[in-house]
């Protein structure tokens, strides 16, 4: 399995778009926690890696990220990372 912000210039079957979304809430006492980004851009990879497991993929290409710190009146500020991409399938070699 494989993942690529690019595309694939080879023989391959689109399988289909993926998306997932990970987030955490950062803690009052500590408001500049943005090194968490790093576990949530992870978490979402497998996200998406799984999804692509689960449409018989091989990789996924084309995948963005974004991300978003979300700041609530009443509430703390939620870290979300949003990441979506193309699962593809390799063509497979015809057995003789």
């Amino acid at each position: 399995m494989f993942m690529s912000t690019g595309g694939y210039n080879q023989a391959h079957v689109l399988k289909g778009v993926i998306n997932a979304t990970a987030k955490v809430m950062m803690r009052s006492e500590r408001p500049d926690q943005f090194e968490l980004f790093d576990q949530l851009f992870d978490e979402v990879k497998q996200k998406l890696f799984a999804q692509a497991q689960e449409k018989d993929g091989d990789g996924v290409i084309d995948v963005r990220f974004n991300t978003e710190v979300v700041n609530l009146n009443v509430a703390p500020k939620f870290l979300v990372v949003h990441g979506y991409g193309t699962v593809i399938a390799l063509p497979k070699e015809p057995k003789e």
